[in-house]
């Protein structure tokens, strides 16, 4: 059976005015649609509001880059990779509890320090893949987030090594922070995702659910053939997706993917490609995705079932879909 492989695949709505008589003045405006480039990757936004708001979605990501990419030299996250002690801010410490919460859930698989076996493998600043079996068994003793903590609003690393690379769960973060935004604006209606990873809010310009259609593309020898693999109606949640297909490395005919392990160094392989969740927030979702790549499918398909999670999941030879998953599907 041919391998599945997931992506994401924000599905613009043709854009148009709803106002709603007797509600207040923000549901006269029309939807307005915003797109642009940030942190290598592309966003798309979709609400209902003033068109003044681009400007205020553009200094949002502005702040969040400032605080977490690992590739702006002047960074926050920077100066904490570059010290023992470092103060740092709310938006700093609202993405590390949250790494912390899903490190613990997925018994560590999901680790923002992995960051100097990132770089190593080719997928960090520098892109120069290093993966000698010495070099990773030094980075494997600089790695762990339970070797930091929060004191008096000031990162503390036991080792100075330690470095942070919170690229997977960044995105779901910008996300959030740019719905916050909204929200503070009186926006209620919005659609906002940033390099695949989704928050939605209130309905779209059809007084509906948000729709999106996720995909499964099939390799045909060099070229993806994308298929959708369901649609999906929600709103008023996060959604992200992480598949090894979308980062990858080649070495002779061996393909490694961007999915690290906390415990050996090296690339996971698992049986699971991609992952799709949804959740409260857009960057626990993205956390998550990325632990059940990292897990496999049995503890994955277990977590998402206790936790009640909308889950989807492609592995080497079937789909998998969590029964609050399935709630969502447009028959």
């Amino acid at each position: 059976m041919k391998n599945l492989y997931l992506i994401l695949i924000f599905s613009l709505i043709l854009l148009a005015g709803c106002g709603r008589n007797g509600k207040k003045e923000i549901d006269n405006y029309k939807f307005v649609y915003d797109e642009g480039m940030v942190w290598n990757t592309q966003f798309h936004i979709t609400y209902r509001g003033p068109e003044g708001l681009k400007d205020s979605i553009r200094t949002v990501l502005d702040e969040v880059g400032s605080n977490l990419s690992v590739f702006d030299s002047s960074s926050l996250v920077t100066k904490v990779n570059r010290q023992d002690s470092t103060p740092v801010n709310s938006d700093f410490i609202r993405v590390y509890e949250m790494s912390k919460k899903i490190n613990r859930l997925s018994d560590g698989l999901f680790d923002p320090t992995l960051s100097p076996l990132i770089t190593a493998w080719g997928f960090g600043p520098g892109h120069k893949a290093t993966p000698d079996t010495a070099r990773i068994d030094s980075l494997l003793k600089i790695v762990g987030i339970e070797k930091t903590r929060v004191v008096d609003s000031a990162l503390v690393k036991m080792n100075r090594g330690i470095q942070f690379n919170f690229s997977a769960i960044a995105k779901g973060f910008g996300c959030d922070r740019i719905a916050e935004m909204m929200k503070r604006n009186g926006v209620d209606n919005f659609l906002i995702e940033i390099g695949g990873e989704i928050v939605a809010s209130g309905k779209n310009p059809r007084e509906e659910k948000w729709n999106i259609s996720i995909d499964r593309p099939v390799y045909s020898n060099s070229d993806i053939i994308h298929e959708s693999q369901a649609v999906i109606a929600f709103t008023d949640m996060g959604l992200a997706t992480s598949g090894n297909y979308r980062n990858y490395h080649e070495n002779g005919k061996e393909r490694y993917g961007h999915t690290i392990s906390p415990r050996t160094g090296r690339p996971l392989q698992t049986d699971v490609l991609s992952a799709t969740v949804l959740a409260p927030s857009s960057m626990e979702a993205d956390a998550l995705a990325t632990s059940f790549m990292a897990m496999g499918s049995e503890r994955a398909k277990k977590i998402a079932t206790e936790r009640k999670l909308p889950v989807l999941l492609i592995c080497n030879d079937t789909v998998w879909s969590s029964p609050n998953f399935e709630k969502l599907l447009i028959q």
